[in-house]
């Protein structure tokens, strides 16, 4: 019995042995075949070179174009003041619209001074009396000193009586001219041409010389205020400097331009006033004052606006559009062609921005192909080079004429 157990779990061993190795001579010819096969496979065809577009460089004439923040206000600005106390009774304009040189704005009752004018012209009346009776007097007692008839004290206290006498009309002259000019001010008039403000007392009000009427402001021509850096006065201090100072104070030699409030440009030019006394030490800069025609009124005092001149004019400029430069740890790349068709990364240094365009100082050359919108492409990688126009030339093609522009930057 035992033995019989021990045949039939020897057999039972040796069935699994038997079916392993059956399972192993089934799968090293398989994967003897699968690996001859793997080395059999062909290797993929390479690509084609990958399409780019590059632009070609070449020299520009560029004026580079600074902005500042300006703020209006009037040429003269003239504040309407009283120079007599008294109640206004009269408001002469509207507010807001030009009025005229002389032209009455307020009047303010003129019964008080009247009044005073009276009283002055009397007062020189009886002066005038007193000067006569005088006169005569002198007259009279003069031969009669002479004749030792009166005191000699007596003609001199008549001549000093005369002298004071002819002082006291005098006097009243002058407080009848100034009782005149004092009702004349009862009429507050304007000093000079110009559009003015809005009144800050109203009718029935007691005004005094202090105390602010309106203000009329003379707006065309109408200043703008800008201020210059420190460094930007040094590069042109020499023609501000002048004894007659030029109007135009950088080399490009074009006039201002004013942009409005809501991105418009004026359409007038302007030109160069003033520039201030100093320096303001608390923020480096220097008070620069500008004029613009302003026939229509269009311009206030008060509004705030850009002034923009072409400060600088390069000549042969090697620009390239922005999207073509790469910024690396603060330095600028640009993926140039080389004469195979090979990607080169070129560190360059930049300059002012023109547009959505930069300005090349060192790293490139004219006629350099640039790659544009290839931040991807590998150094040393060929590619399928596409030529994109020059900016002149897609004008020309699709307008139909060729422009000659300047481009335009903000600092």
């Amino acid at each position: 019995m035992a033995i019989a157990n021990g045949v039939l779990m020897g057999a039972s061993m040796r069935r699994p042995a038997s079916a392993i190795s059956r399972a192993l001579t089934l799968c090293v010819p398989l994967g003897l075949a699968a690996c001859r096969g793997s080395e059999a496979a062909p290797a993929p065809a390479a690509g084609p070179p990958p399409a780019v577009t590059v632009v070609a460089v070449t020299p520009e004439t560029v004026a580079i174009t600074s902005e500042w923040v300006a703020t209006l206000d009037g040429y003269v600005n003239a504040q309407i003041r009283p120079q007599v106390s008294g109640y206004l009774i009269r408001r002469g304009y509207s507010e807001g619209l030009p009025v005229k040189k002389g032209q009455v704005l307020f009047e303010i009752d003129a019964r008080p001074s009247r009044a005073t004018l009276a009283q002055a012209q009397a007062q020189l009346a009886q002066a005038q009396a007193e000067l006569g009776r005088r006169e005569r007097d002198v007259a009279r007692d003069t031969p009669l000193a002479k004749e030792r008839a009166i005191p000699q004290s007596q003609l001199d206290n008549d001549v000093q009586g005369l002298l004071a006498a002819r002082a006291s009309v005098k006097a009243a002259d002058a407080s009848i001219e100034s009782a005149r000019l004092n009702v004349g001010f009862a009429s507050v008039r304007s000093l000079i041409d110009g559009v003015a403000a809005m009144a800050t007392a109203q009718i029935g009000d007691l005004v005094t010389p202090q105390s602010l009427l309106t203000t009329v402001s003379q707006v065309d021509p109408i200043k703008a205020y800008f201020s210059l850096s420190e460094q930007e006065y040094l590069g042109i201090a020499k023609q501000l400097n002048q004894k007659e100072p030029s109007e135009e104070l950088w080399q490009a030699g074009t006039q201002l331009t004013l942009i409005l409030s809501d991105g418009h440009e004026y359409p007038q030019t302007g030109r160069f006033l003033a520039a201030d006394r100093q320096i303001d030490p608390s923020t480096g800069t220097i008070r620069i004052s500008a004029v613009f025609p302003n026939p229509d009124h269009t311009l206030r005092p008060g509004q705030s606006g850009r002034v923009r001149a072409d400060t600088q004019l390069i000549k042969d400029a090697l620009l390239v559009p922005q999207r073509a430069v790469t910024e690396l740890q603060g330095s600028a790349q640009l993926r140039v062609l080389a004469a195979n068709d090979t990607v080169a990364l070129r560190t360059v240094t930049l300059g002012s921005r023109v547009g959505n365009r930069w300005v090349v100082t060192r790293g490139l050359a004219p006629n350099d192909r640039v790659l544009i919108d290839s931040a991807q492409v590998r150094e040393g990688t060929i590619v399928n080079p596409t030529l994109q126009a020059p900016l002149a030339k897609l004008h020309e093609q699709f307008c139909g004429y060729t422009l000659d522009f300047k481009t335009r930057i903000a600092p």
